[in-house]
């Protein structure tokens, strides 16, 4: 039992490093950068080019935002939320045999539970007119 509780522990220290080093990389590399720009080492030359907004190649014609159409955000927020859905499918559909050996029926049943609540937000979806483009 306390080794399998080490093992436990040992892999969430594992997670904490990388979580430390997830952190550590960039905020190191930006404070690199501006200690390097206050140290005059790294140039740091402002000019009206390399201030400019660049997209696509082409010059902005106005100074002002154009309108934005929620209904590609509402869509993209839709499949980010669908997909992550399948994403913890996938794996539960690979491992189920051995699930269902050591769990019973009750693998079965929380994976039923699981893709009801996924079919109620597409219904609600579906009702609340978020999936009509016109």
């Amino acid at each position: 039992m306390a080794d399998e509780m080490n093992i436990y522990f040992t892999r969430y220290g594992v997670i904490a490093i990388f979580a430390a080093l997830a952190v550590a990389v960039p905020t190191s590399m930006l404070l690199i950068g501006w200690a390097l720009t206050l140290l005059k080492i790294r140039p740091k030359n402002p000019s009206f080019v390399k201030n400019s907004i660049y997209e696509c190649g082409f010059e902005t014609i106005t100074e002002r935002w154009s309108q934005f159409n929620f209904r590609y955000y509402s869509i993209a927020l839709l499949f980010v939320i669908f997909d992550v859905e399948v994403v913890f499918l996938f794996p539960w559909a690979a491992s189920f045999g051995t699930m269902s050996q050591e769990f019973g029926l009750f693998v079965l049943g929380e994976m039923t539970v699981f893709i009801g609540i996924l079919v109620l937000g597409w219904i609600y979806a579906w009702k609340k007119g978020s999936l009509e483009w016109s």
